[in-house]
């Protein structure tokens, strides 16, 4: 046990930086730099949607608390998304208001897992998912997946399944995938939630991309699938649908028994999301429809270019490159810091592969909306040079 001026075991897990950092490093040498390390877009929201449009004189006691489980009005226009969007019907008492998907996360698995319980965490992944875990005390078991499910022989299920321990409490799906850009074909997520079922395990489905596919037609959500009603706790946030980021606004729905603990601990964590934003997330999904689907035609654009121009396969959804840069690296190289150096050098800011699991040391995470379309055509022309050099 900790004492003073110990820290708890649990923090030395915790890396402070996730990212970049060489921002330092790019910032010495040029006035301007680009940083597609940071998972943000370049787009306002709708215009009823900012900060600066919700006014106390229009709503009184704005700067008050907010109800613990949300906003009713969020609540509301929550549930007609679903509605809209998956064509469900969610009952209230199931839904909990968050600031952002990271605070829902962090909740749940403060409501769901033990100290020493295990997570199956499909890699790569988001790279604040693992550190979410471990400080609960809860064990992040990464398993190589997205990257892997074109391999000949690769069995989706049978991998999970070999991860599987007496400890194993939870499965984490992430579709559309940050970092990969893979969306999750029906057949393998039938295959992990069978390993799921088998095993009575919690699905954590984050939907941070739901809105953000390019080619296929409208995935299906994974928690609406009939094998896990039962067992499946959603994670959704306005960030990346609605350019939202900066405002923390979310919401998590599950079981009703489940939600109700969930709420309780909500309580004690940020007690509640920021009431201001929580209107404004109301403005965005009552009138942010037009502004989603352009940003889907303008990401995809974007990742397109993005993928073209470095050379690399196009992404089927998300904002993000994932690349294997091994071929860039000297052959004694552990990890791909050399090439990041180098990216910084000419004024770009990417992600080390790292971040999003330990199997990635010698791939780059790349964000592909992160800056207006004029800077990232010249964060690309910088780039460019340095994906397409030989090793060194």
């Amino acid at each position: 046990m900790p004492r003073f001026p110990d820290i708890a075991e649990h923090a030395h897990s915790v890396s402070p930086r996730v990212y970049s950092n060489l921002e330092a490093r790019a910032r010495a040498q040029h006035a301007h730099i680009y940083p597609l390390h940071v998972g943000d877009t370049y787009r306002d929201p709708v215009m009823a949607a900012r900060a600066e449009q919700q006014l106390s004189a229009e709503h009184p006691g704005l700067h008050k608390y907010a109800p613990v489980r949300g906003e009713p009005a969020l609540i509301d226009a929550f549930m007609a998304y679903i509605e809209g969007r998956h064509g469900e019907t969610l009952d209230p008492s199931c839904i909990q208001v968050m600031s952002g998907a990271t605070a829902g996360l962090s909740v749940v698995c403060q409501v769901l897992l033990d100290p020493g319980d295990e997570v199956l965490l499909p890699s790569p992944f988001w790279p604040l998912s693992r550190g979410i875990i471990a400080t609960k005390g809860a064990v992040p078991v990464q398993v190589p997946f997205y990257t892997r499910l074109d391999e000949p022989g690769f069995d989706p299920e049978t991998a999970l399944e070999s991860a599987v321990t007496e400890r194993t409490a939870a499965l984490y799906i992430n579709t559309p995938n940050n970092p990969s850009g893979r969306v999750l074909p029906d057949d393998v997520i039938g295959a992990m939630l069978r390993v799921a079922k088998r095993h009575d395990l919690w699905v954590f489905c984050d939907e941070a991309y739901e809105e953000i596919y390019f080619e296929r037609a409208s995935p299906r959500a994974v928690w609406q699938r009939p094998e896990t009603r039962d067992r499946a706790i959603a994670f959704h946030t306005l960030s990346k649908t609605y350019g939202f980021a900066g405002a923390r606004i979310g919401f998590t729905h599950g079981p009703e028994a489940v939600m109700g603990k969930i709420a309780g601990m909500q309580t004690f964590h940020t007690y509640c999301a920021p009431r201001p934003m929580q209107l404004g997330g109301v403005a965005a999904l009552q009138q942010g429809a037009s502004w989603v689907e352009d940003s889907r035609a303008l990401y995809r654009d974007a990742g397109y270019e993005a993928a073209d121009a470095l050379g690399v396969p196009r992404p089927e959804g998300g904002t993000f490159l994932f690349v294997d840069v091994s071929a860039h690296l000297a052959p004694d190289a552990e990890d791909c810091s050399a090439f990041l150096e180098r990216c910084a050098d000419e004024g770009v800011l990417l992600t080390p592969g790292r971040s999003c699991g330990a199997d990635y040391a010698k791939w780059v995470r790349i964000c592909f909306t992160s800056v207006p379309p004029q800077d990232r055509s010249a964060a690309l022309a910088k780039l460019a040079p340095v994906f397409r050099a030989p090793a060194g």
